[in-house]
C-alpha cells in the first residue's frame, strides 16, 4: 500500500507515500482507508493526522492510472472522503508543499486542516477540460466563500496557503504552521488539543453556502467565463456546479457535480487536454536514454549570430540566469542585435511584465564578441546563421578548432542535414540540432534533432536545458525538415493545389482559422516571409524533382511579394499595420495561372479545405512515426500544438485523426487520390494508418 501508518503516542499518522506527488492511486486510497480502520479500532488512538511524504501533501489523481479501471476502483476518492468525514475520531490534514485537485478535496474531507506556509493550493481540473469530481465545487465555496472559490476553480491556478489564510472569514485552514519543518509537531499538538476538547466533529459539508447577489452574480460569472473559455465547455460548467452548491442540498449538489464531471470526461475537448497533459510528459522521455543518464554542466552559452533568431535564442538563456556570449562578424550587426534585445526587454518593463532590476540583471549576463576565441570556455554553443550548408560548414569547422573538449555544438537549422553538419567536425558525438521557432524568446517549441552519432549524454543535457529555458522539447531524427517543417511542406502543397482548383487565399485561411488554427497557411507565409519557402523549393527542385507543386507561390515571389516585410504578399498590407487585405492583383494572378493550365475553377467547401490540409499533416506524420523520426504520435501533436498554432481544443493532428476515426480519414484520402489536380501518390495512406485501421486502433491506442 502507498500509505504508511505510525502511532505517535495517542495520535495515528497516515502518510501518503506515492512519489513524486503522492498521487491518489488505488494503492494509496486503500492505504488511507486501512489506516483509518486501524486507528478507529485502537482505543489508545485519540486523533488522526493525514499528511504526505516528501515534496507534496498530494497532487491529486495518479496520472499513471488515467483512463484505467484502477482510477475508479473502490475505494474511489469519494468513498475515501466519506470515510474521513464519518470517522468518529478527529482527523487533521497536515498540508504542505503541494495540495491540488483530489489532494485538496481529500483535505476538505478531514475535520481540520493545518497548513505550512508556501503550500500551493489549487483545483486545476479545468486545465484537463473537467471540473473537480470529488466534492471540490461543493466544499471549497463553503470554506472560502463563493467568489474566491469560483475564481480558483475556473482558473485552475495555484494560490499560496498564506494568502488564503489571510482571507476574512475563511474556514479552509484552522491553523497556519510557523514553517514546513514545524508542521508535523504543530499538527500533532493541534490533534491532541481538539481530541481533548471533545464535542461534535466539524464537517465542511455542514457549513452554509450562499451568495448575497445570487442569480445576478452567477449570470455575471457566466458572461465573464464565456468570453474567456472560447472552445472549452468546462469553465462554464464550473459556474453551474458552484451555483448548485448555493441552491441545492449538499448531497444533491454532489450528484450534480458528478454528472457534469462524467459528461465532460466524454467530450473531445477534455480528451484533447488530457492527451496534451500526458503527451507533454511523454515527449521528455527518450526510449533508449535512461532518466539517470549523466548530464553535462551548462554554465555558459555561446550564440553565433545576433539576428532575429540569435537574439531570441539568447534571451531564453538570459531569462533563465545563464550567461550568454553573442558572436557576430561585424560590429554594426552586433549593435543592432543587442539593441533589439534591449528593446524587447524594455517593452516588457513598460508593460509591467518585468521589473527594472531583473532587466538589468539579465543584460549584465550578456557579453558580445567579434572573435571565435571568446567562445572557448562555453559549455554549449548554438549557431543561428544563414540557412545554407556552406555557411554552416565554415562555422562548424571553426568551432571544432576553438571549442573546448566536451562542449555541445548545436545548430539551429530548420531543414538541413544535421549528420552532414556534424561531419564538419572531429567530434560528431557532441553535435545536435536545437531548432528554435521564431520568435525564439516567445515560442514554446524546441525540436531537438538527434544525429546518427549524437551522444546520449548530449541528448539528456539538451532536453534538461530545454526544461530550464521553459521550452517544450521534442526529439526528432534527421530528415529534410525534421518533424514540423517536413509536415508543413505537405500542408502548404495542399494549400497551393486548392488555389489552382478554385480557392482564393482568403477562403483557405478563413476555413482553417474557423477550424481553430491561429493563422491560415497564406497569412502564415506572409508573416514568415514567402522568400524563405521559395529558397527551400529551389533547393528541393534538384533533390526531389518528382515532387509536384503548385506554381502560384513561385509566381508570387517573382513579383517580389515576400509578405509583411515588403508590404505585399498573398495579401496587401498598409504601412505600420498587420491587417491582411485581400489582393485583387494576387487573385487575378492566380486566375490567369489557372487559365494557363486549362483548369476550370470549382466550388470547394470549407470541409474539403480543412480535410486536405489537416489530413496531409496526418499522413506525413504517420510516415514520420513509422520511420522512427518521431518516437511516438503524441510527439507530433506536441510539435504542432506548441510550434504551428494547431488548435489546442483538438489535441494535435494525430489525436484529431483518432477523434474523426482513422477509417474515416483513410476513406477521405482515397477520395483525394481520385482528384486529377492533386498528388495521388501522396494520398496513398501511410502503411501505419492501414495497419491501425486493420487492427481497429488509433494513434493513441
Amino acid at each position: 500500500m502507498s500509505a504508511d501508518y505510525q502511532v505517535h503516542g495517542d495520535v495515528a499518522v497516515i502518510t501518503l507515500n506515492n512519489p513524486p506527488v503522492n498521487g491518489l492511486g488505488l494503492a494509496t486510497r486503500q492505504g488511507i482507508t486501512a489506516g483509518l480502520e486501524q486507528a478507529q479500532a485502537d482505543p489508545a488512538v485519540k486523533a488522526i493526522v493525514v499528511t504526505g511524504a516528501g515534496k507534496a501533501f498530494s497532487g491529486g489523481a495518479d496520472i499513471k492510472e488515467f483512463g484505467s479501471p484502477k482510477a475508479i476502483a473502490e475505494p474511489n476518492l469519494l468513498s475515501v472522503i466519506l470515510a474521513l468525514e464519518n470517522t468518529s475520531k478527529p482527523v487533521v490534514a497536515a498540508i504542505h508543499s503541494v495540495c491540488m485537485g483530489g489532494g485538496l478535496e481529500l483535505a476538505l474531507g478531514c475535520h481540520y486542516r493545518v497548513a505550512a506556509p508556501g503550500t500551493n493550493v489549487a483545483l486545476p481540473e479545468v486545465k484537463l477540460g473537467l471540473i473537480p469530481g470529488a466534492g471540490g465545487t461543493q466544499r471549497l465555496p463553503r470554506v472560502l466563500g463563493v467568489e474566491t472559490a469560483l475564481n480558483m476553480i475556473v482558473s485552475g491556478e495555484p494560490v499560496k496557503s498564506e494568502m488564503l489564510a489571510q482571507l476574512p472569514g475563511q474556514k479552509l485552514f484552522d491553523k497556519l504552521a510557523a514553517s514546513r519543518e514545524s508542521l508535523m509537531d504543530e499538527a500533532l499538538a493541534f490533534a491532541r488539543d481538539v481530541a481533548a476538547k471533545g464535542g461534535a466533529l466539524p464537517r465542511v459539508r455542514d457549513l452554509p453556502c450562499k451568495h448575497p447577489m445570487g442569480d445576478a452574480y452567477f449570470q455575471f460569472a457566466r458572461n465573464m467565463v464565456k468570453g474567456m473559455a472560447k472552445n472549452f465547455p468546462a469553465p462554464g460548467k464550473c459556474v453551474d456546479a458552484v451555483e448548485a452548491a448555493t441552491k441545492k442540498k449538499f448531497d444533491d449538489g454532489m450528484v450534480f457535480e458528478r454528472e457534469i464531471f462524467m459528461a465532460l470526461m466524454l467530450t473531445p475537448e477534455s480528451r484533447a487536454l488530457r492527451h496534451i497533459f500526458m503527451a507533454e510528459r511523454a515527449a521528455s522521455k527518450i526510449p533508449d536514454v535512461a532518466d539517470d543518464t549523466p548530464k553535462r554542466t551548462i554554465t555558459k552559452v555561446g550564440v553565433i549570430g545576433a539576428g532575429t533568431m540569435g537574439g531570441g535564442i539568447s534571451m531564453n538563456f538570459l531569462n533563465a540566469g545563464i550567461p550568454v556570449t553573442i558572436l557576430e562578424m561585424k560590429q554594426e550587426a552586433l549593435d543592432r542585435g543587442i539593441g533589439t534585445i534591449r528593446k524587447n526587454y524594455e517593452a516588457q518593463v513598460k508593460k509591467g511584465k518585468l521589473k527594472q532590476d531583473k532587466y538589468e540583471q539579465r543584460m549584465a549576463l550578456l557579453s558580445t564578441t567579434l572573435s571565435y576565441d571568446d567562445l572557448k570556455d562555453c559549455d554549449l554553443i548554438i549557431e543561428a546563421v544563414f540557412e545554407e550548408m556552406g555557411v554552416k560548414q565554415k562555422v562548424f569547422e571553426t568551432l571544432d578548432a576553438v571549442a573546448k573538449p566536451g562542449a555541445i555544438l548545436a545548430s539551429n537549422t530548420s531543414t538541413l542535414d544535421v549528420d552532414k553538419i556534424a561531419a564538419f567536425t572531429k567530434r560528431p558525438q557532441d553535435v545536435v540540432g536545437m531548432h528554435f521557432f521564431s520568435p525564439a524568446n516567445v515560442m514554446k517549441l524546441l525540436e531537438v534533432v538527434r544525429g546518427a552519432k549524437t551522444a546520449k549524454d548530449v541528448l539528456a543535457t539538451v532536453m534538461d536545458i530545454g526544461k530550464k529555458i521553459k521550452k517544450t522539447a521534442v526529439v526528432s531524427g534527421v530528415c529534410d525538415g525534421f518533424i514540423g517543417n517536413r509536415m508543413i511542406e505537405q500542408y502548404s502543397r495542399q494549400a497551393g493545389f486548392l488555389l489552382d482548383e478554385g480557392c482564393t487565399p482568403a477562403q483557405v485561411d478563413r476555413a482553417i482559422e474557423k477550424f481553430g488554427f491561429a493563422m491560415g497557411p497564406f497569412r502564415m507565409g506572409d508573416l514568415a516571409g514567402n522568400d524563405i519557402g521559395w529558397a527551400i523549393r529551389k533547393r528541393r527542385a534538384t533533390e526531389r524533382a518528382e515532387m509536384k507543386y503548385s506554381k502560384t507561390a513561385d509566381k508570387l515571389c517573382e513579383l517580389g511579394r515576400f509578405g509583411q516585410k515588403t508590404g505585399a504578399g498573398w495579401y496587401d498590407y498598409q504601412a505600420g499595420k498587420r491587417d491582411a487585405i485581400p489582393s485583387r492583383l494576387v487573385e487575378d494572378m492566380i486566375a490567369e495561372h489557372r487559365k494557363s493550365l486549362g483548369i476550370e475553377p470549382r466550388r470547394i467547401s470549407d470541409e474539403e479545405i480543412v480535410q486536405r490540409l489537416v489530413f496531409a499533416l496526418v499522413n506525413e506524420g504517420a510516415h514520420i512515426v513509422e520511420e522512427g523520426i518521431a518516437s511516438r504520435a503524441s510527439d507530433i501533436d506536441m510539435v504542432y500544438l506548441t510550434g504551428y498554432g494547431f488548435p489546442i481544443h483538438r489535441g494535435g493532428p494525430m489525436l484529431y485523426a483518432d477523434q474523426v476515426g482513422l477509417f474515416n480519414v483513410m476513406q477521405a484520402m482515397k477520395r483525394f487520390q481520385q482528384n486529377p489536380r492533386d498528388d495521388a501518390a501522396f494520398w496513398e495512406p501511410a502503411p501505419l494508418i492501414k495497419k491501425l485501421v486493420a487492427e481497429g486502433k488509433g494513434f493513441s491506442g
